[in-house]
């Protein structure tokens, strides 16, 4: 029987939809009057969702429907709790015979909804295809465990979810959802510390608080933190955490639907600040005068508002590491004997491959046993993680971990031994971060946890980070990855003690977040370190140098010239000696790699590995000899060249026309490749007065993109017609070597690369070799710069544009450096402004640091030289900064 009678007033839509407009319009005021009192939230979300029950049920009632159907709430609106701009989940629950009638009645239904403004997620199903959907989609039956009655024939659909319930295998079930989980934990980095974390999917967001409540429904245990407090799964203070958390969470998603005027579960950086403002989370001050030692620079708003999320988010975390393995643990052993122990010592077992404490208070009353976890962690064969009783205490140990704690000389000790051991380093690390066991003991990271980080390249919190450093270091004393960068993994085989490099990679970033030069703050704080631990003196100066020198390698690489003798000089008696030279490099290559994947490339590999071994010849006596070196580098190429079967002397004439910079800053490879495509064209050009335009392209060898060769008649507005010309069809320039031969002719080369690459290079070999030489005509205008909007994480950090213009040692050249954030056709404007002064470029170092670029010239010019001329240069490269900046903030 229907428990609804038959409609006895017309639906009037309009009306309907404004009742329903006015009603969520007073509900959704209530949440944002909230400001950051998180407490209310849930409250405000059950009214929504019995909003939404009371207009769905007007709805059916008012479209007279079939007495056979019944509608449920399923999925989050089946949980009786509605977000502002979640969808609505609803079943219409056919019965087997469904006829046609009924069929057009739920499209009816389902219509109207959509007419009336809500976005529902329907779906029409008998009993039977239900449960067989359940059966075969984890995400259907999990939908269909909180489904609830809402309308229409109520005995079919308590039978369904009765039916439902009984068909769930309890162990299946949980098995299945933590395997979803890790699934989703792997598409968000496995980390609730990006910069911008989904609050609902994320690791430590709310779905995973879901999970919980899921599998204890699905065995019977509960379905509220109180519920499970009281069958023994969680403590009391676990449940008080736990209900905190997810009303943090709740309100955040709920204030981020709000702001935005849609669904969006993302903290973006366009909402942070508007939402730490709706949280009444006001701008940190800056430390008092004279506190140097308790200096850190005041956090803006949103800063302060993200920390608070991180934390939230670790604790769910942990939380639900700590509950999933109870209910598992409880589902497994529930039909069968207890799970074997086996002792490890008086205070450990291992207990089905899980590290278990013996005692549950045994952290507070041997603190010696916190660290000595992670040490067995690592040395005990089998075992793959904590089991649920020891994070549990090691939860409820935080304040054990106290000044006095981290003063005992027994865990000083232990921990060099947990960073000394053989395996396990980076489990054993993130275990730590994860139990906030490491932050707890080296101080100076508890700042480092939760810190973002305002740039346009780094992607990950600065604690973060710091452990994808780690990761990436131990990785190159790990065989298994010696694929990834056999250079690397060369350097490390021959190093004698990689805990210093792991030392290194903890504090290289340790300082930022606290004002001043984070390189200076961790070589500190590396120190204070090595005297509290015992290190002896060459061990700690090593790790001090490579932590206040970990920026520099980088920076010599990218934009200085790494061809200059001097520079190359200047950077062995910075550095020192081969050793301080090998641990420098594997801590940048291994510091790049965990800023964002996005910017790491071949290209840059290339450059420092190119950088490592010269410095390595200087620092082995073999002082800069240019001449030795270019004699090197012609023998070199002419043995390739004999391998293409060139004429006796065919590159004389080219070679004649080139100085000694072009052979120090073209490697041999390089050369030949420059020369066997020349030296046809100029022998069959003969003695005409115009020469030849030659263009070439190849697979760069490191690996990325192309590299193209332009050879034709130099002409003021070259290299901006080549920059045009790579701006319109979608390259990104890396690097660039101008070069002028003595005839005065322009030899170019240039490192792009395109989102098309590799499998299509051969195609844009053509595309490149065929339309480069018609835009270097100099009888056609030079075209307009593209234009593009800014992405988000441009107008969220814009970069405050910088040039500087400084002269070389002999004051021939001039270094200009350029800073500011990557638009499509920048380098072009910079290049139209090069033409326009007349300045000649020689030499080009392209940095894309994520969305921020660091570019640095070699130019030379007569207008250099006077005063006037510098001034309007440089005022005409900030005005096209400038305009770009602000582009990306508008």
């Amino acid at each position: 029987m229907s428990s609804t009678p038959p409609a006895t007033t017309p639906l009037d839509v309009p009306a309907l939809r404004e009742q329903h407009r006015q009603a969520k319009a007073a509900v959704l005021r209530e949440i944002e009057a909230l400001g950051g009192r998180a407490g209310g939230i849930r409250p405000l979300l059950r009214r929504l969702a019995r909003v939404t029950d009371g207009t769905l049920r007007t709805l059916w009632r008012c479209l007279a429907m079939p007495p056979r159907l019944a509608l449920l709430a399923v999925g989050g609106y089946g949980r009786g709790e509605l977000f502002p701009h979640s969808d609505i989940d609803v079943l219409v629950l056919l019965p087997d015979d469904a006829g046609a009638d009924e069929h057009a009645a739920v499209e009816r239904f389902v219509g109207t909804c959509w007419d009336m403004g809500l976005e529902i997620g329907s779906s029409a199903r008998t009993q039977q295809q239900c449960l067989d959907e359940a059966a075969a989609d984890i995400t259907v039956q999990t939908a269909l465990l909180e489904g609830r009655w809402l309308a229409g024939s109520r005995a079919p659909a308590q039978a369904l979810l009765r039916a439902v319930r009984a068909a769930i295998d309890p162990l299946a079930f949980c098995r299945a959802k933590h395997f979803e989980m890790q699934q989703r934990h792997q598409r968000y980095e496995n980390t609730p510390y990006a910069l911008e974390p989904n609050c609902k999917e994320s690791p430590g967001g709310l779905r995973d608080l879901h999970v919980i409540l899921w599998v204890a429904r699905a065995a019977g245990l509960g379905h509220s933190w109180q519920a499970l407090a009281r069958s023994g799964l969680a403590t009391a203070r676990e449940a008080r955490q736990l209900r905190a958390n997810e009303a943090l969470l709740a309100l955040v998603r709920a204030r981020l639907h709000i702001l935005a005027g849609r669904r969006e579960d993302r903290l973006v950086f366009d909402l942070q600040s508007a939402l730490a403002n709706a949280f009444g989370i006001e701008p940190e001050l800056p430390p008092e005068p004279g506190r140097e030692h308790r200096a850190r620079r005041a956090r803006r708003a949103s800063e302060r508002l993200m920390r608070r999320y991180y934390w939230a988010a670790k604790a769910v975390t942990q939380l639900n590491q700590i509950l999933l393995l109870n209910i598992r643990e409880r589902l497994e052993h529930s039909n069968r004997h207890p799970a074997q122990s086996r002792p490890i010592n008086a205070r450990f077992a291992e207990r089905d491959g899980m590290l278990d404490v013996v005692h549950d208070d045994l952290y507070w009353r041997e603190p010696h046993a916190i660290l000595e976890t992670f040490l067995l962690y690592q040395q005990t064969p089998g075992i793959k993680g904590l089991s649920a009783r020891t994070l549990r205490a090691l939860y409820n140990a935080r304040p054990v971990m106290n000044a006095a704690f981290r003063r005992d000389p027994v865990n000083r000790r232990t921990f060099m031994q947990i960073l000394q051991q053989p395996q396990g380093i980076t489990h054993a690390f993130r275990l730590m971060n994860q139990t906030s066991v490491l932050g707890r003991y080296l101080w100076p990271f508890r700042n480092a946890v939760g810190q973002m980080q305002h740039d346009l390249f780094h992607v990950y919190t600065v604690d973060q980070h710091i452990l994808m450093v780690l990761r990436n270091m131990r990785r190159f004393f790990m065989p298994e990855h010696a694929h990834e960068y056999p250079f690397c993994s060369q350097l490390a085989a021959g190093w004698d003690k990689p805990w210093l490099l792991y030392l290194a990679a903890l504090f290289h970033d340790i300082g930022k977040g606290r004002g001043g030069d984070h390189s200076v703050l961790g070589a500190r704080d590396v120190m204070t370190f090595a005297r509290q631990h015992g290190m002896a003196r060459d061990d700690a100066e090593l790790v001090r140098f490579l932590v206040a020198e970990h920026l520099t390698m980088s920076h010599v690489a990218q934009r200085q010239d790494t061809t200059d003798p001097e520079v190359i000089r200047a950077f062995a008696v910075r550095v020192g000696d081969e050793r301080r030279l090998t641990g420098l490099y594997l801590l940048t290559v291994a510091d790049i790699r965990g800023t964002s994947p996005k910017v790491w490339n071949g290209w840059k590999a290339k450059l420092l590995e190119d950088l490592y071994r010269t410095t390595l010849r200087v620092l082995g006596g073999g002082a800069p000899d240019p001449h030795a070196e270019v004699e090197a580098r012609k023998r070199e190429a002419l043995a390739q060249l004999a391998l293409h079967a060139l004429p006796h002397q065919a590159h004389a004439a080219l070679w004649a026309r080139l100085d000694v910079g072009y052979f120090m800053r073209h490697s041999a490879d390089e050369i030949a490749w420059h020369t066997r495509h020349l030296s046809r064209a100029l022998a069959q050009h003969g003695d005409s007065a115009a020469p030849p335009t030659v263009v070439r392209a190849r697979l760069s060898s490191a690996g990325e993109g192309l590299q193209v060769m332009v050879y034709t008649a130099d002409q003021p507005d070259l290299f901006a017609r080549i920059c045009g010309y790579f701006d319109r069809a979608g390259f990104s320039i890396l690097d660039a070597k101008i070069h002028t031969t003595a005839d005065g002719c322009a030899l170019d080369t240039f490192q792009v690369a395109t989102d098309t690459m590799p499998e299509h290079y051969r195609e844009l070999v053509t595309l490149v070799e065929s339309g480069l030489p018609r835009a270097l005509r100099p009888d056609t205008p030079l075209p307009e710069p593209t234009r593009a909007r800014a992405s988000r994480r441009m107008r969220s950090f814009p970069v405050v544009p910088r040039v500087t213009l400084q002269p070389d040692e002999r004051g021939q050249r001039w270094l200009l450096s350029v800073s500011a954030g990557d638009r499509k056709g920048l380098l072009y404007r910079i290049a139209r402004v090069f033409a326009q002064h007349r300045v000649q470029l020689q030499l080009a170092k392209i940095t894309t640091l994520g969305e921020r670029v660091e570019d640095t010239f070699v130019i030379s010019g007569a207008a250099l030289h006077v005063v006037r001329e510098q001034a309007q240069l440089t005022h005409d490269l900030m005005h096209v900064l400038d305009d770009e900046s602000a582009s990306a903030v508008a």
